[in-house]
């Protein structure tokens, strides 16, 4: 049993096919909608407005902020900074529920 034997060639052609990786398949990429065209097609479309044909979302699209609220600029986070600030910040609030159980 512990003899060792020469493969036959047919085997190892099995072993290096299961070995190889298949090619990702190649998919169209169609453009990114903007939320100007998200909005345009929300109010657009009866489609939207209700869910499941029941929940009625009419007041809710109504409401939706617009784009421009929701865009913020890029801000660049330094970990001490935030660090330090988030826990001054915790410091402060325990401290202010100490004194207040004290009162």
């Amino acid at each position: 049993a512990d003899i060792p034997v020469i493969p036959d060639l047919e085997e190892v052609q099995e072993e290096d096919l299961a070995m190889q990786v298949a090619a990702p398949p190649s998919v169209q990429v169609n453009r990114v909608m903007t939320y100007h065209d998200l909005d345009k097609d929300l109010r657009k479309y009866a489609a939207f407005q209700t869910l499941d044909g029941e929940v009625d979302l009419k007041l809710l699209t109504k409401v939706l902020a617009p784009e421009h609220e929701l865009q913020e600029d890029d801000v660049s986070w330094d970990w001490d900074h935030v660090f330090t600030e988030v826990s001054s910040e915790l410091v402060t609030e325990w401290d202010l529920g100490l004194s207040e159980r004290e009162d």
